[in-house]
Order: C-alpha cells, then sequence, then structure tokens
C-alpha cells in the first residue's frame, strides 16, 4: 500500500513548475525588492525560511533574516513579516503574527485554509499542495520554489532534475540506506536544505542524522565519520572536502543537482529506509501535525 508521503513527494517537481503562477499571482503579498523581511516558521518552515533568507540576500533584493517565532528579534525595524506555516494553527507563529497585527505587514503561506494564521495575516493559499502525512515534504518545497520563482529564478531544469529523481530505481539507494549514520552539510542557502533533509530522515526512519555548514565539518563532526557511515554534501565541495571524507572511511554523497532537486532523493530515501525497519513514515514517533500549546494561565 503507497503510503501518503510516497504520494506526496511523487507531486513535487509537477508542484514547484506550478509554483510560478502563484508567486507570479500574489506578488503583492511577497517581499519586495528593498524591504527589510523576517521570515519566521517552525521545523520544515524555519528551514525553508534560512533557506530562502540567504538566496534572497545573495540576489540583493534586500536584508532578510530567518526566526523561529519564540527567538524571533522584531525590534530590528522590519518591513515585513512573512510567516511560513503548513497547519496554519502553530501556536508560535500564531502568537507572533497576533503581537505584529496592525503595525507591520505580513503574509503567511499555508496549505490549510480557514484557519487562525489566515486571519491573521494576508494569506498565499496553497491547499494544493497541503499533506496527510506527518512528515512534511512537498508544501515546504513548493513553497520555497514559489519563493525562489519571486526572486526571479528559473525552476524548469529544477524540477527536470527531481522528474529523473523519481524515475530511479529504489536500488540505487539501497548502500545509503544501509547507513548507519549520515552527517548532512551544506553552503550558504542549501545550509538550510541540510537542515532539512537531517530532519526528514530522522523523523520518517528514527535515523541518526546531524546538519552543519560545509566548513564547519573540520570542527568536530568529522569525527563521528567512518565506515558505514556517511557524509552528504549539498552545494558545491569545498577544496579538501571530499579528502577530508574518504580519508574517514565514510561515504561521500555529493552531486551536481540543484539542492532542492536532491532534496528528493532524500524523501526517497527515508521511503526506503523506514520499509526497511518496517516504520510508518505518515506517523513519527511523538509528533503530530500541528503544535498547539495549551494556553498560558495566571
Amino acid at each position: 500500500m503507497t503510503s501518503h508521503l510516497e504520494a506526496e513527494i511523487a507531486t513535487q517537481p509537477q508542484n514547484w513548475r506550478d509554483a510560478r503562477e502563484t508567486a507570479a499571482s500574489h506578488a503583492d503579498l511577497l517581499p519586495a525588492a528593498g524591504e527589510k523581511v523576517a521570515v519566521v516558521g517552525c521545523g520544515t518552515s524555519l528551514y525553508m525560511a534560512q533557506a530562502y533568507a540567504a538566496l534572497r540576500e545573495s540576489a540583493g533584493q534586500g536584508v532578510t533574516d530567518a526566526w523561529t517565532p519564540t527567538e524571533a528579534r522584531l525590534d530590528r525595524g522590519y518591513d515585513r513579516i512573512l510567516a511560513i506555516t503548513r497547519s496554519g494553527t502553530t501556536t508560535e507563529v500564531l502568537d507572533l503574527l497576533t503581537g505584529v497585527r496592525g503595525a507591520t505587514p505580513a503574509t503567511v503561506v499555508t496549505s490549510s485554509p480557514g484557519t487562525p494564521a489566515a486571519e491573521l495575516a494576508a494569506p498565499i493559499l496553497t491547499p494544493e499542495v497541503d499533506e496527510q502525512s506527518v512528515v512534511q515534504t512537498r508544501f515546504a518545497t513548493t513553497t520555497l520554489a514559489m519563493l525562489r520563482w519571486s526572486l526571479g529564478e528559473d525552476l524548469a531544469d529544477v524540477a527536470a532534475q527531481a522528474d529523473a529523481v523519481l524515475a530511479a530505481a529504489d536500488e540505487e539507494l539501497a548502500d545509503l540506506a544501509g547507513l548507519e549514520q549520515v552527517t548532512f552539510v551544506g553552503r550558504g542557502w542549501t545550509n538550510g536544505v541540510a537542515q532539512e533533509a537531517a530532519l526528514k530522515l530522522r523523523e520518517s526512519s528514527q535515523s541518526w542524522t546531524e546538519s552543519y555548514p560545509m566548513m564547519e565539518y573540520r570542527h568536530g563532526p568529522r569525527s563521528i565519520s567512518a565506515p558505514g557511515r556517511g557524509v552528504w554534501a549539498f552545494g558545491t565541495l569545498v577544496d579538501g572536502f571530499a579528502d577530508d571524507v574518504t580519508s574517514t572511511g565514510a561515504t561521500l554523497v555529493a552531486s551536481d543537482r540543484d539542492a532542492l532537486a536532491d532534496l528528493v532523493r532524500v524523501h526517497r530515501l527515508c521511503l526506503v529506509k523506514a520499509a526497511r525497519l518496517g516504520l510508518d513514515p505518515d506517523q513519527p514517533r511523538n509528533l503530530t501535525r500541528s503544535i498547539i500549546l495549551p494556553a498560558a494561565t495566571g
């Protein structure tokens, strides 16, 4: 029986193509060039926020900070708040949006119409990429794709790369599924992707994963690399990095794919590894679709 996660992973390339129109039709709600922007989200949404923030600044579009809501410093004179929340009910996001309402323009991207977040900020609704699996994939990646389109990027080739990843045989992932531990690393905007990759494999298969900026690998994380473990790199390798990894006996995973397309390969690995371990990838241990905290008392 096909899991919800498997079905949702498979739609991503077309979702990303369609995100071009979403970006165009909501251009007035997305950050304008020159605006100082805070992007907020929890978990997966935070990592997409980090990736977008790095891309937007690299594109010269303006200062862009990514925050988890409880740590956000909103006294920095932001021109716009951009919130990302699949469920539209995450307590920390709602608290932040309530606090800035009427003071700072705010936009929320959510796949759940009729939820509180959509009432607290100008909504960009994407119900077509909502998910039944607790493990987020297509909502998050399509949100990042939409934001990349809004920066002027063309993701047609990225979607084609993801198509190729999805068409590959599961057998190509067999060796990776057997790794005891995987460290994900990134550079620039792909640091957010590396964080998300580590989270996905951890959630879906209870795997030991870690994530770091690529240049930080030498500063401690290299100590856990060994035969039977892996290092998965997103982005161009820094000089000497491959030797740093292979000299430990660990498996180095790297490619020329765009990091978003390579993340789909991690998604597929989640399915393979969960199946090997007899786990339900739709229902990670101790997790729910949305984190709704009890109201404070006193």
